[in-house]
């Protein structure tokens, strides 16, 4: 029987200007759709899983748009709640050589925001699921989607699931003592923690030694120790970390680390001419649910969510249009880019 994954975030309007242009330029906006969640259930639907996303949207046209996008690539939208007043919006600023990207929110009272408890039956939504999947992102937007979280955390344990979250914390929609606060009464409910370079200390305080993000130096033995420090105070059953070290905004190397049962699996590392880093971890997490509910062992679902998340690096939007070919293609050291003819 096929494996089931649900997810559970908001999805975005995506706005930016064409090529490299500056906001204070544009003329014009390229819009797509994107979320971390909603990433996330692409990805694995890509690599042939069944997957759901769950959410609250406007009846309106966009949001209309949206859902048959999602369904036109692989995912099941059947429990996307419709009522509120606006979709979120955000706005991208893509970065080159040493200009930073920039990423404004325009997300205040969007419908999943303003969404209660009622809007979501849970023992409907995990009928016949595997996994449940969601972000630092969702509890961040509101109190309620807070509780909604602990709600779904719940009730997905209760039902058997396995349950993952990436910490992904965002400065510009809570502070880190809220993040800890909320974060760390979910973390029981977590089995497999995914984080970047940044998060575990932005959310737990727990800094990995001898490394700093802002040069790129990161220490491989550093995130072992964060990974080790996170299992210990949740219990965890894995942790994943992936290690971004930023050149610049157009060249950075890309890793990771999963730290499961007492050992830890180091990645091969990729040096990755960035086309849009946006989605960049919802793409390693993807891979990592798809490849361990595929049933790889660790350490090839680490270097297949890594290798996956390098190719997202290099296309446009939010999300990852790749496939398990191309992905397992890269894993098995073709990285030339040589033309498929």
């Amino acid at each position: 029987m096929a494996k089931k994954l649900v997810t559970f975030g908001e999805i975005m309007l995506r706005l930016q200007p064409p090529g490299y242009a500056r906001i204070s330029q544009a003329r014009s906006y390229d819009a797509v759709f994107g979320g971390g969640e909603a990433n996330v259930a692409i990805s694995a639907a890509n690599y042939g899983l069944d997957s759901a996303f769950v959410t609250k949207l406007p009846d309106n046209p966009i949001a209309d748009a949206c859902i048959a996008e999602l369904r036109g690539l692989g995912v099941d939208t059947s429990h996307i709640v419709r009522g509120g007043e606006r979709m979120g919006i955000y706005f991208v600023e893509r970065g080159a050589s040493q200009r930073a990207s920039n990423v404004i929110y325009d997300r205040a009272h969007s419908a999943i925001s303003e969404a209660t408890p009622a809007d979501f039956d849970w023992d409907v939504i995990f009928d016949g699921a595997d996994w449940f999947h969601f972000t630092g992102i969702t509890p961040a937007l509101s109190d309620s989607c807070a509780q909604i979280c602990l709600i779904a955390c719940k009730k997905a344990k209760e039902k058997g699931l396995t349950v993952s979250c990436d910490l992904n914390f965002r400065k510009k929609l809570w502070s880190p003592e809220r993040a800890c606060v909320v974060m760390s009464g979910l973390m029981q409910y977590v089995d497999i923690c995914i984080a970047n370079e940044e998060d575990a200390e932005k959310v737990f305080g727990i800094k990995a030694p001898d490394t700093n993000v802002i040069t790129g130096e990161l220490s491989e033995e550093g995130y072992s120790y964060v990974c080790r420090e996170l299992t210990e105070r949740f219990g965890f059953l894995a942790v994943a970390v992936t290690l971004r070290e930023s050149i610049s905004a157009s060249q950075n190397n890309w890793s990771a680390v999963l730290y499961t049962g007492g050992e830890m699996f180091h990645s091969k590392k990729y040096s990755i001419t960035v086309i849009d880093r946006v989605g960049g971890g919802d793409s390693f997490a993807g891979g990592l649910i798809f490849a361990i509910l595929d049933g790889y062992d660790s350490k090839d679902a680490l270097e297949f969510a890594v290798a996956a998340s390098a190719l997202k690096h290099t296309i446009e939007g939010d999300y990852n249009r790749v496939t398990k070919k191309e992905v397992l293609a890269l894993v098995a050291g073709d990285g030339s880019g040589r033309v498929s003819r």
